[in-house]
């Protein structure tokens, strides 16, 4: 009985091509929202241990998280098909254990507890992308 092989259904470019790669619109939303979320938690965990109005030193704090969360998350997202499934879970993870480590940080968190909280988030998204990209793949 003939059987038929099974085939990967991922788009594969061949090599020598220089097909222009077509972006979707979530691979500009989703670092956004991202970006804007960080920025808004940062400025207003800030404004609520500091009290009162928020000023302009605040708000300086909530824009820079946001614009270094969002291109990072922009570029990570550009380069991820060229990295191997391990360097990408890493990858994702020591963004998110990074950006919550600098979060918990903010809310006057001690070092060792920012990094402790920050190493637990990123190896549990670590894990969780790396389970997400091996079955996917």
């Amino acid at each position: 009985m003939a059987t038929q092989a099974a085939m990967p259904h991922g788009r594969r470019r061949r090599h020598g091509t220089t097909e222009r790669q077509h972006h979707s619109p979530l691979g500009f939303l989703l670092p956004a929202v991202l970006a804007v979320t960080a920025g808004i938690w940062a400025a207003s965990v800030l404004r609520f241990q500091d009290g009162g109005i928020a000023d302009g030193a605040q708000w300086l704090v909530g824009i820079l998280c946001a614009v270094v969360l969002g291109a990072l998350a922009f570029g990570l997202g550009r380069i991820q098909h060229r990295l191997p499934r391990e360097l990408r879970a890493a990858s994702y993870g020591a963004l998110t254990g990074a950006t919550i480590g600098f979060l918990t940080s903010l809310a006057g968190g001690s070092v060792l507890r920012s990094a402790g909280i920050g190493l637990a988030c990123g190896l549990a998204t670590g894990l969780a992308m790396f389970y997400a990209f091996y079955v996917r793949e």
